[in-house]
């Protein structure tokens, strides 16, 4: 087993308007000894934007906004720009977070070079409604999709909906890879209930065309579906892989349903480091869970939520929301998780 130390909340929030009922969910740019991190801030009426904070070491918040740093611009994320993550690839930071307009969660995109000014690239993910999506998907092999792809259909089918064009597919937990591999864009996102995989030229590459196309061979695309016991209900992106020799290390959150709703937990698995659409294990545990009072009470229960990491030497520490309300931090040896990974079947 893997050893991790919880060190607790670092960002709770705040009597600030734009940030009084949660911060959580952060993206983490590391910067030497310097971390910029930009979090899903809350208000009243679940309203999301992006706040700021910036700490010297992996703990010590030394600048905090009062004010949010990326706002609600448009009317395709007029109620949230939620849950970000961030990399870095030659001189341009890529943001990419989820846009909510009160019905539709996609996934969204925008640029900064110096996380001062952000130019928005709209929406990134397919835009079709469930009745589009599922004459795509069923294009796909059927004996190798998972059932649970053609969920959101039947429910919507149920209750009439199912052509509403307001009503798109939701594509959620957007995230980069921090380099190119062989000379493409790499990211991963989360159409329920699984991890797919996009690799691409350009951002303009990414048309309706392009994705129609993706849709009939989604099951080429699919590197991780629930697997055990703990990630059973659905799973997706959490931090942005972290690179090492053994291959991309990916934490990654999955959900289970019990007798009293869900819970959140924090999970892992390596990727080719070429390849990697290519799963070479994953733990079939929990690397951590809601244990913690402010991980098992807030505004969800029983949630732990990563999305964003710093490594300083071997100690790898991973920053995530806690019960939709605070941002708290856990660590562990990056070695020794290498080693438990290694050691699956």
């Amino acid at each position: 087993m893997i050893t991790v130390e919880k060190l607790g909340a670092i960002l709770s929030p705040t009597s600030l308007e734009f940030e009084n009922t949660g911060v959580l969910n952060p993206a983490v740019y590391q910067d030497g000894n310097t971390l910029h991190i930009l979090y899903r801030a809350v208000r009243d009426g679940n309203f999301s934007t992006i706040g700021y904070a910036k700490t010297d070491g992996p703990m010590n918040i030394v600048e905090r906004r009062e004010e949010p740093l990326i706002t609600r611009d448009f009317e395709y994320e007029k109620q949230g720009v939620e849950d970000p993550r961030i990399v870095k690839i030659k001189d341009t930071f890529y943001i990419t977070y989820t846009a909510f307009d009160g019905i539709n969660a996609m996934g969204a995109l925008a640029k900064s070079k110096d996380l001062i000014r952000f130019e928005k690239h709209g929406i990134i993910t397919p835009q079709v409604n469930y009745e589009q999506y599922e004459t795509y998907v069923n294009c796909c092999p059927q004996n190798k999709l998972n059932p649970k792809y053609h969920q959101y259909y039947n429910l919507f089918a149920q209750i009439g909906v199912v052509g509403d064009e307001t009503r798109l597919l939701r594509d959620k937990d957007v995230v980069l890879f921090p380099r190119k591999i062989n000379g493409q864009f790499v990211l991963l996102h989360r159409i329920w209930p699984g991890i797919q995989i996009v690799k691409f030229n350009d951002w303009k590459d990414l048309t309706l065309d392009f994705w129609v196309d993706y849709l009939m061979n989604l099951t080429d695309h699919i590197i991780l579906d629930p697997k055990d016991p703990y990630e059973m209900n659905y799973i997706g992106a959490g931090v942005p892989p972290i690179e090492t020799p053994d291959g991309w290390l990916l934490i990654y959150h999955g959900v289970h349903e019990t007798t009293t709703g869900r819970i959140y937990h924090a999970k892992v698995a390596l990727l080719h480091l070429d390849k990697p659409e290519m799963e070479i294990s994953r733990l079939p545990y929990p690397l951590f869970s809601p244990m913690k009072n402010w991980e098992k009470e807030g505004v969800v229960n029983n949630v732990v939520f990563p999305t964003g990491h710093a490594l300083f030497e071997n100690d790898l520490y991973i920053y995530y929301g806690a019960a939709d309300k605070h941002i708290a931090v856990a660590k562990m040896n990056i070695n020794e998780l290498l080693l438990e990974l290694k050691k699956q079947p």
